[in-house]
């Protein structure tokens, strides 16, 4: 075991700049606070819509969080089993937010990182640890549980010939290797087609490729003898630069956060306390009708796909530096119905959590709670209805699903549509 570390403080940095403190107080409570320089600059990148103020400001007087990181920081980390297993690797549990961040923080998601403050006398002993970390990876107990019934995810890096190797501790790289669930058949190829469709339609998704899983170099042992093919996904918070031979050189961060740190809420609360409503309002006061018509595409899609799993962490905005923030690509389109027949949306749509229709009497109750207009908002729901009943009728990527898969979803578009007078 690591033993634990007397760390009280690290530096958050925003796209390179260091904008504010994360501290560990005592009884295990935690405070971040933001550099005056930072609140003082008119021209700051935003860190995070939750700690926008109501006359446009920054919140400067947050409160002291218990036991785990502020919200904000918290939603950072990998979830379950992979979180289960990085701390595992480093001789940490998985609750000790502020060492996993010390541990974890040089990639994370966007253009944020943490780390020990600069001149720290604690900064070596950190990087001891996470040297320690890395090492420990060469073995592969921790692995072994928690495959059962989940999809991991882990970064990769493309090497100059074309595949794939993940980093020996399990971050980096500007892609993401899906591997299958062992719990349900076929995730991979289902969420390969979904994006697929979702892109035929106009739906904007990044580079996905079906790799297979023997051609990834890297992978824990438990992992590498999984049969079959793994999504790869392209990260769409990264920009590769090339250099003159073509070969990828170095990556470009660019920030996002999703819609549980948008609105201050822990990962736990992913499926609660927020619906599609409240995310379309945000859209609508930030990103004008661009974004939220475009984020009821998706949500009318992801209805007609029978996808239940579109909770607050599958939706993110950009903040490019300096700029005003933008939806970004989907992502997590997979349906979950034909798996689990009873499923049901992630979060209420006009009251409702069903994914067996869309009334006109929904859609209004949602726009009228999201602060939209009726009008456009059942039109965009005609068209995306329309767009993917003919999309998923010459799909040329339908056959990598099995028969009966492809059969629960054209049922599934099918009913959707006819309830919507399509």
């Amino acid at each position: 075991m690591i033993p634990d570390l007397k760390l009280n403080a690290l530096s958050v940095q925003l796209y390179g700049r260091h904008i504010g403190i994360l501290n560990r107080l005592a009884g295990d409570h935690h405070l971040f606070s933001f550099e005056q320089d930072y609140v003082d600059d008119l021209r700051r990148s935003t860190l995070s819509l939750s700690f926008k103020g109501r006359s446009g400001g920054i919140v400067t007087s947050p409160r002291p969080v218990g036991r785990r990181a502020p919200p904000f920081f918290s939603n950072l980390l990998p979830e379950g089993h992979l979180r289960n297993y990085l701390a595992g690797k480093a001789g940490l549990k998985p609750e000790r937010e502020f060492l996993l961040l010390a541990l974890l923080g040089s990639d994370l998601s966007g253009a944020v990182t943490v780390s020990p403050l600069p001149g720290s006398r604690l900064e070596d002993e950190v990087e001891d640890v996470v040297e320690a970390h890395r090492a420990a990876r060469r073995q592969d107990g921790v692995l072994r549980f928690s495959l059962a019934g989940v999809q991991l995810k882990f970064s990769a890096i493309q090497e100059a010939s074309g595949g794939l190797t993940i980093p020996a501790h399990g971050v980096g790289g500007s892609w993401i290797v899906k591997l299958p669930s062992l719990q349900f058949s076929g995730v991979p190829e289902n969420e390969y087609v979904m994006l697929e469709l979702a892109r035929a339609i106009g739906i904007v998704v990044p580079e996905i490729r079906l790799v297979p899983i023997a051609d990834i170099r890297g992978l824990p042992d438990a992992a590498a003898r999984m049969p079959g093919n793994a999504l790869v996904v392209r990260r769409f918070d990264r920009v590769q630069r090339t250099g003159k031979a073509g070969q990828p050189t170095a990556s470009e961060r660019i920030h996002m956060e999703d819609f549980a740190q948008v609105f201050g809420l822990f990962p736990d609360d992913k499926y609660a306390r927020r619906s599609y409503a409240n995310i379309a309002a945000v859209l609508w006061a930030e990103t004008g009708e661009t974004g939220t018509y475009e984020f009821v595409r998706r949500l009318i899609f992801s209805i007609l796909i029978g996808n239940g799993d579109m909770h607050l962490k599958n939706w993110s905005l950009l903040h490019r530096e300096g700029g005003p923030p933008e939806l970004a690509p989907a992502y997590d389109f997979v349906a979950t119905l034909p798996y689990i027949p009873d499923d049901r949306l992630a979060l209420t749509f006009g009251a409702s959590r069903s994914l067996g229709e869309i009334t006109v009497d929904q859609v209004r109750r949602f726009a009228d709670k999201g602060g939209l207009p009726m009008a456009p908002v059942w039109r965009t729901v005609q068209e995306v209805v329309e767009k993917t009943v003919a999309a998923w009728k010459t799909l040329a990527h339908k056959d990598l699903l099995d028969r009966e898969l492809s059969a629960a979803l054209t049922a599934q578009i099918e009913k959707v549509a006819a309830n919507t007078g399509q």
